[in-house]
């Protein structure tokens, strides 16, 4: 257990805890001892369902030691386990310790077969069928909660399965993605750019460089601002720097969507965006795996 930021949380969890049993233990030792006397047996005014009547009984001896049967595991489990404020138990268990222990387990059965898997080239092994099964649950158990099931991303998270890459989709450069993560930052440019009015203009400069028709007076006085403000991640052109992280803004995928409002929104405000590096926590057998399985999406779209 986590350690609080003072002695008192620790000690009022363990009044609550113990107490807790405390009370219960009287109030059963107390109405069990009570006798109804001449009520016993008497229908009270409790009435279900038309005809179901309540009697003034006492609860059933079964029920009763059920009652302390949990009283006594409770006791027993707050002796083995933690749940007395900082008291760690004397079993000593984490939640730390238990997840070590299953990924040792899992490593001693599954590590071997990864470790054969990483002697492959990644771009052969993603023709592998029996590796891209496990890279698949990889994904879905490590990276499907931020680039979907289907591996097709939502907004600020990139789709898997295009060919638009931000730091390039070789196998070279997927696997080190995941090893090291990635970091991208888009600078917020609405001051530079004299408020709204330039931000409006870049906007539509950068939707003429995807193609789109916009006002040309707009997209010209962009372009000038472009070339002071732009360039310098994302080229003369705006195809970008895959080295930055820095997108082509000349094609129609957008990471964070690609409509006027948000366009000029992300020029306006910046973005950031982070990958979380995985080599310590998946290590380079694993990576190597769920990268060729990333790389087999990547490459569906070519295949085709």
């Amino acid at each position: 257990m986590s350690d609080f930021t003072s002695g008192f949380w620790s000690w009022f969890i363990s009044a609550i805890a113990g107490g807790g049993i405390i009370w219960l233990i009287y109030m059963l030792a107390s109405t069990n001892k009570m006798d109804a006397g001449e009520d016993q047996g008497v229908p009270t005014e409790h009435v279900w369902d038309e005809d179901l009547v309540e009697l003034n009984n006492p609860m059933p001896r079964w029920w009763v030691a059920m009652f302390y049967m949990s009283i006594f595991f409770a006791v027993v489990y707050l002796i083995l386990y933690p749940g007395m404020g900082t008291y760690k138990g004397l079993l000593g268990w984490t939640k730390v310790n238990e997840y070590e222990t299953e990924m040792a387990a899992a490593d001693a059965e599954f590590g071997p077969l990864f470790a054969q898997f990483e002697k492959t080239p990644i771009a052969e092994l993603a023709s592998d069928r029996k590796a891209m099964r496990a890279g698949g649950r990889l994904f879905v158990t490590y990276c499907a909660i931020c680039h979907g099931s289907d591996a097709r991303g939502a907004p600020g998270f990139p789709n898997l399965r295009d060919s638009d890459w931000l730091y390039g989709r070789t196998p070279e450069q997927i696997e080190t993605t995941i090893l090291y993560g990635r970091a991208g930052v888009m600078p917020a440019w609405e001051v530079p750019l004299g408020g709204k009015e330039g931000v409006d203009q870049v906007a539509s400069y950068v939707m003429k460089l995807a193609g789109r028709n916009v006002d040309e007076n707009l997209a010209t006085a962009g372009k000038a601002k472009f070339d002071i403000f732009c360039v310098g991640c994302h080229m003369p052109d705006g195809t970008g720097n895959q080295a930055l992280g820095a997108p082509n803004l000349t094609d129609s995928v957008w990471l964070y969507g690609g409509s006027p409002r948000v366009i000029k929104q992300t020029i306006a405000k910046g973005r950031s965006g982070k990958m979380p590096a995985h080599k310590d926590f998946l290590g380079d057998a694993k990576v190597h795996v769920l990268a060729a399985y990333i790389y087999s999406l990547s490459n569906e779209t070519d295949a085709e």
